[in-house]
C-alpha cells in the first residue's frame, strides 16, 4: 500500500489499525505499523510526525530493528536534531552486525542498475608550477585560488606551504586552452607543451609586502606551518588570467569563494585580517574566516565578518545555494565530529542564522571540506574519512529541503584518483564541470570534466495502471513507450494482473508512455530521468477514464429511426494547445488542473493532436496551467459551472507561445512617410501589454516593416523609428524597457508582390506598413 497508493490514503489507514485495533495488535505487529506510518510522513513531508513515529516504533517494538533506527536518526538529522541523530546512527552501527537482514516492510527497494560513469578530463594550461585549485563559477568565467608551492593538503584546508593564496580570474572560462586530455579510458593525448612557467613572484606585488606578522597566519586547522612571504601576480598582457580584486585580495590569504547569482555578492575565505588588524587565538594561530562584500560601480567594498567567526576556531570554504538562502561551509568549530565538518546557515530575517553540523551522515571522524552544492540541490565535498581511492574523495550527497540529507554517493574514476581530489563545481546534471586534483606532479592543479555516458546506466520504474473511477488495478493494458532521441527504438509492455509493469529506463534522459485498454480512452503520460542524482527507483501512476458519453442508440418514433445520445455523467473540460503563431497542435505539452474547492491536481500530457480532457466537478473553480520547455506557461482561470445544471462540456482551447515566435499586431499600420502612431492602434496594443504582464518573464524584439516606396534608407530608419514608437508606448503602460528590443526593417520583409515599379492600391501597401513581436526569451 505504501508502495502504490496514494501516502494520504496510507496515513488514514495506519492511523485507523492502530486506533480501532490497538489492544488486539501485538508488540510486533504495532511496531511494524508506526514504522509504515512514519515512512509514511516522511513522503508528505511531515517531518515532525515521521519523528514521533518512528520513536513509538522503536520504542514498542520487541526485538530492535536496526534499520528502524537508521530511518529515524536520519529523520532526526532533517529536523536539524544532529546531537541526537548522532547517537542513534552509532546505535544503528552496533545494532547491524547483529540484525544484518532488514525487515521486509522496511527495506528500500533495489536502486538503478548503474553502469560505470565515463568522463573525459582535460589538464588546462593556466596551471602552472605553483598550486591553483578550488574554482568558483563567475559569470561566464572562473574564480580559483593561486599559490606557491605547498598544496591545498587536509593541513591546510585551501592552500599553504610557503607562499600566500589569492585569488585569480578567467573572464571567459570557454576560452581557457587545454593542455592535454586524459580519456575516458585513461589514456592520455597531449594537446600542447607549453606548460607556463610560474606566474607567482614571491614579494613582487605593489600593494603589500611581508612584515613581522606574516608567520603562523596559517589558512588551515592545525598548528605549525611558517608562512612568510606574500603572493604576487604579473602576466603577460595577453594571458586570459588576472589577479581577481585587489580589493579582496591583501598580503594575506584569500579563498577559497562563492558568488551570489547576480555576481554582486561575494562570500570568500581569508586569514583573521580585519580592518588593517590581524588577530590570533590564544594559542597564537591566525585563524580562516569568512567575510563578505558587494559589488558597486565596478569595485568590491563594504567588507564584513560573516556572524559566526571566531578568534578560535577556523571557518572558510563557502559555497552558496541556487535561492541564496542557504551557506555551506567547513569549520573546526568545537562540537564536530571530526577534525572538520560541513556545516550549513540558513538566511532569515536579513542575516545569518546558526550554523548547523551536517550530521553523521555527511561528516565522519575525519575531514570533510571544499563543498559545493549545485542548482538541482547535490552537495559535493571532499573527505578523507570515507572509503575512497586514497587521500581527499570526492562525494555528492542528494539534500531535501536544504540539509535533509537523503544520500551519499563515491565518485567514480578518473575524477577521484589516488591522490587528493577535491573542489568539484558543476551543473545540476553533472555533464561538466572543474576540479582539483594534485595527482600530477604532486602540485594541484585545475581540470575540466566532460561526462560521455549518461549518470544512470539503468533507472528501475514501476508503473501502476489502474481504473479513475474505481481506483481498482487494470491488467492487459498495452503501454506504448517512446524514448526522446534518434535510434530509440519504441517498446510495448502490458501491465499483469495487479496492474504493475516494470522496466528499467535510460538515465538522462525523457520518455512518453501511453495506456490504452478496450474501453478506455488512451492516456498518454511524460516521464524523465534528467536531473534525477538519487539511488533510488522510480514509480509512475497511469490513470484510464472510460468514456462519459455513451456510443448513440436508435430509438423508434412511429415510423422514424431516431438517433438518441446517453448524456454526460459529469461535466467536462477540453480543448487542444497550439502554437499562438501557426495554430498548430503541441505534442508534449504538460496540461495541469487544480481544483481550488480541495486544491487537488491532476495532469496530462498531450499526444500529436494537442488534446486534453478532464472531467469537473460543478460548483467548484478551476486553474488550468499549460507548460513545456522553451514555451511560455500558459494559465487560465475556468469559472465554476453551477451546481443544479446538467453536465455539460467546456472547450477551452489554449494558445502558447515559443522562443522564435513571431507574431503580427493586428491593425497596427501608420500613415505613408510617418512613424507616429494612429489612434486605432492602442486597442491592438493594449493586448501586447496584457501579454507580457502575463509573461513577466517574456523578452520581445519589437520590429517594423514599412511599404517599398520612397528611399531604402530612408524606410530603414523610419521602421526604426516606428518601433521605438511601439516601445515608448508599452513603457508608457509600466512595461520595463530592458524587456523590449526595437528594429527597423525597412521594405526587406514585404508580406505580398508590391515592390518597386508595381502598382498596387493603398490597401496593399498599408499591408507591409505593419508591425510585428519576436519572442526572444520566455519562461
Amino acid at each position: 500500500m505504501l508502495n502504490y497508493k496514494a501516502y494520504g490514503r496510507a496515513i488514514e489507514a495506519y492511523a485507523e489499525l492502530l486506533t480501532d485495533h490497538d489492544k488486539q495488535l501485538s508488540a510486533a505487529q504495532k511496531s511494524a505499523i508506526q514504522g509504515h506510518l512514519a515512512f509514511a510522513y516522511q513522503q508528505v513531508g511531515d517531518s515532525q510526525k515521521a519523528e514521533r513515529y518512528y520513536l513509538e516504533a522503536i520504542a514498542s517494538s520487541p526485538n530492535e530493528d536496526a534499520q528502524q533506527v537508521l530511518e529515524y536518526a536520519k529523520t532526526l538529522a532533517g529536523n536539524g536534531k544532529f546531537q541526537e541523530s548522532q547517537k542513534q546512527y552509532e546505535r544503528y552501527l552496533q545494532l547491524k552486525d547483529k540484525q544484518p537482514a532488514r525487515s521486509p516492510a522496511m527495506a528500500p527497494v533495489t536502486g538503478p542498475r548503474k553502469e560505470a560513469i565515463r568522463y573525459r578530463l582535460e589538464y588546462l594550461d593556466l596551471n602552472s608550477k605553483g598550486e591553483e585549485f578550488s574554482p568558483a563559477f563567475y559569470r561566464d568565467g572562473l574564480v580559483y585560488v593561486a599559490g606557491q608551492k605547498g598544496g591545498a593538503t587536509i593541513e591546510t584546508m585551501g592552500g599553504g606551504g610557503s607562499g600566500y593564496l589569492d585569488l585569480f580570474y578567467v573572464p571567459n572560462r570557454n576560452n581557457l586552452k587545454v593542455a592535454s586530455l586524459i580519456n575516458a579510458d585513461g589514456s592520455s593525448t597531449k594537446v600542447t607543451d607549453n606548460r607556463p612557467k610560474s606566474r607567482q613572484t614571491v614579494g613582487e606585488d605593489s600593494y603589500s609586502r611581508p612584515t613581522a606578522n606574516d608567520s603562523r597566519t596559517v589558512p588551515n586547522f592545525k598548528d605549525g606551518i611558517s608562512i612568510s612571504e606574500g603572493l604576487g601576480y604579473d602576466g603577460p598582457k595577453d594571458d586570459p588570467v588576472r589577479r581577481f580584486s585587489r580589493t579582496i585580495n591583501t598580503k594575506y590569504h584569500e579563498g577559497p569563494a562563492t558568488f551570489s547569482r547576480d555576481g554582486l555578492r561575494i562570500i570568500f575565505t581569508r586569514n583573521n585580517h580585519n580592518n588593517g588588524r590581524t588577530s590570533k587565538s590564544a594559542e597564537g594561530v591566525t585563524k580562516l574566516k569568512l567575510y563578505t562584500a558587494v559589488q558597486q560601480n565596478g569595485a568590491w567594498s563594504a567588507i564584513e565578518e560573516l556572524p559566526f567567526n571566531s578568534d578560535e576556531y577556523s571557518v572558510g570554504h563557502p559555497t552558496l545555494s541556487q535561492d541564496e538562502q542557504w551557506l555551506y561551509f567547513a569549520s573546526d568549530m568545537p562540537g564536530g565530529l571530526g577534525g572538520t565538518d560541513l556545516y550549513v546557515s540558513r538566511y532569515t530575517n536579513g542575516q545569518w542564522g546558526r550554523p548547523v553540523n551536517m550530521g553523521a551522515t555527511i561528516n565522519t571522524k575525519g575531514n570533510e571540506l571544499f563543498p559545493f552544492i549545485d542548482e538541482a540541490g547535490n552537495l559535493y565535498f571532499a573527505s578523507d574519512g570515507r572509503k575512497g581511492l586514497g587521500g581527499l574523495d570526492i562525494f555528492v550527497a542528494g539534500l531535501t529541503n536544504g540539509q535533509s540529507v537523503r544520500y551519499v554517493e563515491h565518485l567514480n574514476a578518473p575524477i577521484n584518483s589516488a591522490q587528493d581530489d577535491f573542489g568539484l563545481i558543476t551543473d545540476g546534471n553533472r555533464g561538466g564541470g572543474y576540479f582539483s586534483s594534485n595527482r600530477r606532479d604532486g602540485n594541484d592543479d585545475i581540470y575540466r570534466f566532460v561526462r560521455e555516458s549518461s549518470l544512470f546506466g539503468c533507472r528501475d520504474l514501476t508503473i501502476r495502471v489502474y481504473d479513475t473511477n474505481t481506483e481498482q488495478p487494470l491488467d492487459s493494458v498495452n503501454v506504448l513507450i517512446k524514448a526522446k532521441g534518434e535510434g530509440k527504438p519504441d517498446r510495448t509492455l502490458m501491465s499483469d494482473a495487479n496492474g504493475f509493469l516494470r522496466i528499467c529506463l535510460e538515465g538522462s534522459n525523457s520518455f512518453t508512455f501511453q495506456a490504452s485498454r478496450d474501453g478506455y480512452i488512451t492516456s498518454t503520460v511524460g516521464f524523465t530521468t534528467r536531473s534525477l542524482t538519487d539511488d533510488q527507483p522510480s514509480r509512475l501512476e497511469i490513470g484510464l477514464i472510460k468514456p462519459t458519453v455513451a456510443v448513440d442508440t436508435i430509438a423508434v418514433s412511429g415510423n422514424n429511426l431516431v438517433l438518441t445520445a446517453t448524456p454526460l455523467t459529469h461535466s467536462r473540460i477540453h480543448g487542444v494547445i497550439m502554437g499562438a503563431r501557426d495554430r498548430k497542435p503541441i505534442e508534449g505539452v504538460t496540461v495541469r488542473i487544480r481544483n481550488e474547492c480541495d486544491r487537488s491536481q491532476r495532469e496530462y500530457v498531450t499526444g500529436p493532436d494537442g488534446k486534453y480532457m478532464f472531467d469537473v466537478i460543478e460548483g467548484c473553480d478551476y486553474t488550468l496551467v499549460a507548460s513545456k520547455p522553451a514555451f511560455g506557461t500558459n494559465t487560465n482561470r475556468i469559472k465554476r459551472l453551477p451546481k443544479k445544471t446538467k453536465p455539460k462540456e467546456v472547450s477551452a482551447d489554449l494558445r502558447m507561445l515559443s522562443v522564435g515566435d513571431v507574431v503580427t499586431i493586428d491593425n497596427i499600420y501608420y500613415d505613408m512617410d510617418h512613424s507616429s502612431l494612429r489612434e486605432d492602434a492602442a486597442r491592438e496594443l493594449d493586448k501586447v501589454v496584457a501579454t507580457m504582464r502575463k509573461y513577466p518573464s517574456l523578452i520581445i524584439e519589437i520590429r517594423s516593416h514599412t511599404d517599398s516606396r520612397g528611399d531604402a534608407d530612408r524606410n530603414k530608419v523610419l521602421s526604426l523609428q516606428r518601433a521605438k514608437a511601439v516601445a515608448a508606448y508599452l513603457a508608457s503602460k509600466g512595461i520595463s524597457r530592458k524587456r523590449m528590443a526595437t528594429l527597423g526593417m525597412g521594405e526587406s520583409q514585404l508580406v505580398n508582390n508590391c515592390t518597386d515599379d508595381v502598382i498596387c492600391t493603398e490597401a496593399e501597401h498599408q499591408r507591409n506598413r505593419r508591425t510585428e513581436f519576436r519572442v526572444v526569451e520566455i519562461k
